[in-house]
């Protein structure tokens, strides 16, 4: 088959088309043929050395994909000629990639194949962080810093879809008015204004319930002061930086919740509990067209660089796509 390879850590370059052998399936696994597979931050933070697959997984790029199932190993939940998208802990640049089974979820109808792709990698982050690790409910405001990211723009989506205020941050103004088309009531061009001082102006001081952030760095004691009592923090990125500086009576006098996760890692039977509830709770409102992914652009497979390229221009509102 033909997949990416990384030759060597570093830029787009890198990134190269060769030969690889079908993968070997393992018990409940199901191979699919791959029609697209997403392109994601996580990928380019792998392809520069500093984010390397878990032990025992493939070194070829990507975390997401859809297909049709053409084979199947063991015990499975999907059949042979199922079309489906998967998340993957890595294998989606490529012709063919095995899969958990219990990680396939069937396309929303309505959904291309191509957009399918860009589904389960920002879905299943957003849901297992925002709605279970930050208990975001109904009647709830909440932060969205990078509003227009591939989480952004689903964040946005799902949080207004149920019942939550929405402030998002973007870096320009068109990226606002791309946050305010999703639903966002509130959008901060950070390159203009300082967003704490935002948030608590349009909050009336009393700042938001729930944070989510792929940031980090020092925007870690803001966004402490944009949250209000019993407010929550889930850190998702560490973009601008993994170590912060923070003063400790904040979280206290606030009785503050500071928590985060990772989803690569995880066990495949987690992965799969996230998958069963976002099939349940999500998948209704992707095939009323109540939320939807926003792919930026297409490519084909052989222009991987080209799309690192691209979504590391910061010009990408959404996701990115391979063709294969």
């Amino acid at each position: 088959m033909r997949a990416i390879e990384i030759s060597a850590p570093g830029g787009p370059d890198v990134l190269r088309l060769a030969p690889r052998p079908v993968p070997d399936l393992h018990d409940g696994e199901v191979l699919v043929r791959v029609a697209a597979a997403g392109v994601n931050r996580p990928d380019i933070m792998q392809r520069i050395g500093k984010y390397p697959p878990p032990p025992g997984v493939t070194d070829i790029p990507g975390l997401e994909l859809s297909g049709e199932v053409v084979a199947t190993h063991g015990r499975t939940t999907v059949e042979v000629g199922k079309t489906v998208c998967a998340l993957v802990a890595g294998g989606a640049y490529a012709e063919y990639c095995a899969v958990p089974s219990g990680q396939c979820l069937p396309v929303p109808r309505g959904l291309s194949l191509a957009h399918a792709a860009a589904v389960p990698e920002t879905y299943f982050t957003v849901w297992t962080n925002l709605f279970d690790r930050g208990r975001l409910r109904d009647g709830e405001t909440v932060l969205v810093h990078g509003g227009t990211s591939g989480i952004g723009t689903t964040a946005i989506q799902l949080a207004r879809a149920f019942g939550a205020t929405v402030i998002a941050t973007a870096g320009s103004d068109d990226k606002c008015d791309a946050c305010r088309a999703l639903g966002a009531q509130v959008a901060i061009n950070y390159n203009v204004v300082d967003f704490v001082t935002e948030v608590r102006a349009v909050t009336s001081g009393g700042g938001v319930d729930v944070i989510l952030d792929i940031v980090g760095g020092d925007y870690l004691p803001r966004n402490l002061d944009c949250l209000k009592v019993d407010g929550r923090l889930v850190q998702i990125g560490l973009i601008g930086g993994a170590r912060a500086t923070l003063d400790l009576r904040s979280v206290l006098q606030k009785r503050l919740t500071l928590t985060g996760s990772t989803l690569r890692p995880r066990s495949a039977a987690e992965k799969g509990a996230i998958a069963r509830a976002v099939e349940q709770h999500v998948w209704p409102l992707l095939e009323r067209g109540d939320v939807r992914p926003v792919v930026y652009g297409e490519f084909p497979l052989e222009r991987a660089a080209d799309a690192h390229r691209a979504l590391e221009s910061g010009a990408v509102i959404g996701k990115l796509v391979l063709l294969c």
